[in-house]
């Protein structure tokens, strides 16, 4: 299985902290699948101008690819006025419509204040769902509190990154047991 944790920011380091936290517990709990950082603040990424990714050069090729060939994605977002980076969003935009389909993603938030709490719920989520996704349906939201000199300081946090690291996998291995039994309906 391949898995991608996505970074999805230029600035700061609090996603980039929460990201590398979970692909840490995904490589000591599940060794055998191979985990992707994409760090977005490690790339020179073009912004979206309408063509195919595959048209693309250099690291927006690389990244749009990495993400294309990814069995399950975990998007980890910082929260800028109220919504998701532009980062993110032209991540979004230079992928195809359907570039999640048949793949399992996950989110981590990261924000300064509760208050925008629901903003998965009404901005990400509904992207998601739109490029087709099998969205896990639970996320991790960190807090600034959560954080001390770039280290989560939360046990709960740490939890709840872990079952989220657990449940993208285990959502991936049921949507493949779920088409492997209706591929097996065809006689070819």
């Amino acid at each position: 299985m391949k898995i991608v944790a996505l970074a999805g920011s230029i600035v700061g380091s609090k996603t980039k902290t929460a990201m590398l936290k979970v692909v840490e517990m995904l490589q000591q709990k599940y060794p055998e699948h191979e985990v992707t950082l994409l760090d977005l603040a490690e790339y020179k990424l073009e912004f979206s101008d309408g063509r195919n990714y595959f048209e693309y050069h250099g690291d927006t090729k690389y990244v749009t690819e990495t993400i294309m060939a990814a069995d399950a994605i975990v998007i980890g977002t910082p929260t800028f006025q109220a919504s998701i980076p532009a980062t993110l969003k032209n991540i979004f935009d230079l992928l195809p419509v359907n570039a999640f389909r048949d793949k399992v993603v996950s989110t981590v938030v990261t924000a300064g204040t509760s208050k925008h709490y629901l903003m998965v719920e009404q901005q990400l989520k509904p992207i998601l769902a739109y490029m087709k996704a099998h969205i896990v349906p639970t996320y991790v939201f960190i807090e600034e509190k959560d954080f001390l000199r770039k280290e989560i300081i939360n046990d709960d946090v740490l939890f709840r990154l872990e079952r989220l690291a657990e449940d993208t996998v285990v959502m991936v291995d049921a949507f493949a047991a779920i088409r492997a039994k209706k591929d097996e309906e065809y006689d070819f």
